[in-house]
């Protein structure tokens, strides 16, 4: 596999750092790839190629400490070699700041084993071994070109990040407790704390989803053949559970890792001090796994859900990552009696004007991006609402649909994937608070996102005028246009049930896929729909259809005269301009729900939360509609 580079030493100058076995890894990574590309040339230029080989293969890290150590040098042969190496060292050092993959690691078991150490603590010396690796890399880049009479003329040492991809504070990970079954899962290193380089993209062999993450009938772990040296692990926090990734160090698998970290909040380190078991497994990229091991098993024996994805090319994306780690927290959600939600959730704190008692929005706080769950909770007065919590802090963003005002605001926070692909250009950019994520609140709106259906101008964009019957319907029967990040093509119509809260439970046919998880959820789902029409016809909350029109300009269905009519001016409109409507009606319908909430103005609180919930799959909308409201509602100077 190709290698990727680990850090451990703990170098303070120039002439430690070239000294390190980190060095003299990183040189023999370079020295590898720079033959294999040179020999793999069939131009004219092969044989002078050859010779840059030939020549390579007498360099060593000695030769740069000889450099770095020199006050002159005896003959002009001898300084013009000196100036050869060095240039190929530059090569070296370009190649570790743009193509190589860096992990600075250091141990921090004090965190568990003493308590002197905080997860803070851990964090803020992270960030500092970062930035002083950084600032050592490039001081010793500087002295070897002065050395040799390189360093001339300007320098550019602001454009020249030299930080690693990721910097990790580790603790041992026999300190998490994991079933025997997988002990040798333990050997490998617990990431707790993390400073990741942003604003960097990843090309990775696959740009999209095409295989389904679905139950397996036998459990994918192969302990036996699983060597931990090969491996990083990170544990998560999603929702509830504590899942634990592991990553195979393999570049196309590696690269997951600073997304995982974009994305996920960590595990908390009381829970790992305290002996918490891991409710969900996550490996990923395992070149020991067969093709028919992607996919969860629950293991009953261990009580824990294990997730596997094969290191195939065809799977090395980031949505194999992120979509089964989803999975495995709903499929646990679904067990414990909740009610998982494929949706964007955000709670809207809306005040009230003190001389005309007006509502008005003063915030939008993320819940959820694309994933949450629904706890089904009894309150003093015996009414059951639905309690709802988040699962990600990051989103995983697809730039088609974003104005270049949002992407512009993504800048330096982002971890992107294959920008250079066209379509399906992804970036994971935070959102959302932990705090607000962890905390549960109560749903006043959920609504499905309808992405197809043309609405005429000066008709509301939002229905809550049926059922809860029909509006469940909807839910059920989860039909979207697709916008070609799956393997259904763009503009073809696609249903999934309830939107796939991942897994699918029903196939389009009516076909049954998890009977088990199937039956569990219908009994759940049956109570949720009793207590939605207890809550709307006490007015607490609002359950229908939300027309975000995102992809009704390539749904072939829709004609010329139909766009036309609803006041689009052509296809391409309609993605750009449709949105801002729904956002529109969206803000008015939560200010309305705010004055139900506050009847009497004796009694009215200074402010009210309004939690909003859109169901739908990717590129329904959601995303899209809440960069619009954040738009409207946004009065800050950029």
């Amino acid at each position: 596999m190709e290698q990727i580079l680990e850090i451990r030493d703990g170098c303070s100058t120039p002439a430690q750092l070239l000294k390190s076995r980190a060095f003299a890894r990183y040189l023999a990574i370079y020295k590898k790839a720079f033959q294999e590309e040179m020999e793999a040339r069939q131009d004219r230029q092969r044989n002078d190629a050859l010779q840059r080989v030939a020549f390579m293969k007498t360099i060593t890290a000695r030769d740069a400490l000889a450099i770095l150590e020199s006050e002159r040098f005896e003959s002009r042969e001898v300084l013009e070699r000196a100036r050869a190496v060095v240039r190929f060292l530059d090569g070296a050092f370009h190649h570790y700041r743009t193509s190589g993959y860096k992990r600075l690691v250091r141990l921090q078991n004090e965190v568990v084993s003493t308590g002197d150490e905080t997860p803070t603590t851990v964090k803020n010396k992270v960030t500092a071994k970062a930035q002083s690796l950084t600032d050592l890399i490039l001081a010793t880049r500087r002295l070897l070109l002065d050395r040799v009479g390189l360093d001339q003329g300007v320098r550019r040492t602001p454009g020249m990040d030299a930080s690693p991809n990721v910097t990790a504070g580790e603790i041992s990970g026999h300190y998490l407790n994991l079933p025997g079954d997988y002990v040798q899962l333990s050997h490998v290193p617990l990431t707790i704390a993390a400073d990741i380089l942003t604003g960097i993209d990843y090309s990775t062999p696959s740009n999209k989803r095409a295989e389904p993450f679905y139950e397996l009938d036998h459990n994918p772990f192969k302990g036996e053949a699983f060597n931990a040296d090969d491996w990083v692990s990170v544990p998560l926090q999603v929702g509830s559970s504590l899942i634990v990734a592991y990553l195979h160090k393999s570049r196309g698998t590696i690269e997951m890792e600073p997304g995982l970290l974009n994305l996920f909040p960590f595990a908390r380190i009381d829970d790992i001090r305290a002996g918490k078991r891991p409710d969900g497994i996550f490996v990923f990229g395992d070149p020991n796994a067969d093709p028919q091991d992607l996919g969860y098993y629950w293991d009953a024996a261990n009580q824990v859900l294990v997730g596997m994805v094969p290191n195939r090319d065809e799977l090395k994306y980031f949505g194999y990552c992120k979509k089964p780690i989803l999975t495995l927290h709903n499929v646990l959600a679904i067990r414990k009696g909740e009610i998982p939600l494929h949706c964007g959730c955000t709670r809207y704190v809306v005040r009230f004007d003190e001389a005309t008692k007006e509502p008005y929005v003063a915030e939008m706080l993320v819940k959820a991006d694309d994933m949450g769950r629904v706890v089904l909770s009894r309150g003093e007065d015996g009414i059951v609402r639905p309690i709802f919590y988040g699962t990600e802090t990051g989103a995983f963003a697809c730039l088609d649909g974003f104005s270049e005002h949002a992407k512009m605001q993504m800048l330096g926070r982002e971890v992107g994937y294959n920008k250079d692909t066209g379509s399906n250009a992804r970036q994971i950019v935070p959102v959302a608070d932990e705090e607000e994520v962890f905390n549960g609140d109560v749903l006043d709106v959920l609504l499905y996102m309808n992405n197809f259906t043309l609405i005429e101008q000066g008709s509301s964009t939002v229905d809550v005028d049926m059922s809860v019957e029909e509006a469940i319907e909807h839910f059920r029967l989860g039909e979207r246009v697709a916008a070609g990040s799956t393997s259904t093509h763009r503009g073809a119509k696609e249903s999934s049930y309830w939107a796939n809260p991942f897994p699918l439970l029903k196939d389009n046919d009516g076909t049954v896929l998890h009977p088990d998880l199937y039956d569990k959820f219908s009994i759940t789902e049956a109570g949720f729909i009793g207590d939605l029409k207890t809550l709307v016809a006490r007015g607490e909350i609002k359950v229908g259809v939300a027309h975000s029109q995102l992809m009704a300009g390539v749904y072939g269905e829709n004609s010329d005269e139909d766009l036309a009519r609803c006041g689009y001016g052509n296809r391409d409109e309609v993605e750009l301009k449709a949105p801002e409507r729904l956002a529109e009606d969206l803000i008015d319908m939560i200010k309305a729900q705010a004055k139900a909430k506050c009847t009497d103005e004796a009694d009215c609180p200074h402010e009210v939360s309004i939690t909003v919930a859109l169901i739908g799959d990717s590129r329904t909308g959601k995303s899209e509609t809440a960069e619009k409201m954040e738009g409207i509602l946004n009065f800050n100077l950029v």
